[in-house]
């Protein structure tokens, strides 16, 4: 029988709580429940008003993968939805996570949260930027520090504050506050940022995603600023086998960084860091000092 459990007023089912989704570590779907109630007050303020993805893996990292827009079947009239016009469905509607309840709820069908780079009601209007730096072999994440400072310093010239996470894969995550922008704009300012690092780092940064192109060096991926691309969330869980976390990082962990092991953040460390540091995007979340993004 599946339990019943209220939160915050709200009646969930949360199934096979000691179903095990993380295989290397016996990590359960009850510890990650437990995970996301824990991390909550962080976790919600990077996902309220911004329409989600789903990545889906009910079976853990090695079995079926299925990424999703749409509302999951099933999905409760009290969790929110938001219009996301589509060329190929002009009535889309997406979930937004507003509250605790919702979280959970989305939290054990077993998912990544992925969000848009704008908020509901302003589909392709963006309020902040991002750049996925990705690793080629044997290149890793330590490389992939160097080329966020030279970008947290790059884009500090232009009066942008950047903030850096873990991807919870093999690199990193910068973000920038912008003032509201057409996400087109924004798409063409970080590609000539992305050209411009390649430039001055040309052993170490490639800004296209040809993979012959990128073993040894960093892809500075900018195409997630596109209206219709989707990154992972702050805090988000990732399909992997050990369960890691998209984690928030200070520039001081990013700077001292020698070694891969160092930037690998599990579910398991989360609740002493979320102490020790707060959150570490929390400005970022608030739109706070956010820049003018610079014309071409």
């Amino acid at each position: 029988m599946t339990p019943i459990t209220e939160v915050a007023g709200r009646r969930l089912a949360l199934s096979n709580l000691d179903k095990v989704i993380h295989p290397a570590t016996g990590t359960t779907k009850g510890e990650i429940l437990h995970y996301y109630a824990v991390v909550a007050d962080l976790f919600l303020p990077h996902l309220r008003g911004r329409p989600l993805s789903f990545l889906r893996y009910p079976d853990g990292p090695d079995g079926q993968l299925f990424f999703t827009k749409n509302p999951p079947p099933g999905t409760p009239g009290w969790v929110s939805t938001a219009p996301v016009p589509r060329s190929d469905d002009p009535g889309a509607r997406q979930v937004v996570v507003e509250d605790l309840p919702s979280l959970m709820w989305a939290a054990n069908l077993v998912v990544e949260f992925h969000t848009h780079q704008w908020r509901a009601g302003a589909p392709g209007v963006a309020d902040r930027l991002v750049f996925d730096l990705d690793p080629g072999p044997p290149a890793t994440v330590v490389d992939c520090c160097r080329v966020a400072l030279w970008l947290r310093e790059r884009l500090a010239e232009d009066g942008l504050a950047a903030y850096a996470k873990t991807s919870g894969a093999k690199g990193l995550h910068l973000y920038a506050a912008v003032e509201p922008t057409p996400s087109e704009e924004v798409s063409g300012y970080a590609k000539r940022l992305a050209v411009e690092a390649e430039g001055t780092l040309p052993g170490l940064v490639v800004h296209r995603m040809a993979k012959a192109l990128r073993p040894g060096k960093v892809f500075v991926d900018h195409s997630q600023n596109a209206a219709a691309k989707t990154t992972a969330a702050p805090y988000t869980l990732r399909a992997r086998r050990e369960p890691t976390v998209s984690a928030p990082v200070t520039w001081e962990e990013v700077e001292s960084c020698g070694d891969p092991s160092e930037l690998v953040f599990l579910l398991g460390d989360m609740a002493a860091r979320a102490e020790r540091f707060g959150d570490l995007l929390g400005a970022l979340a608030e739109g706070e000092g956010a820049g003018r993004v610079p014309p071409p």
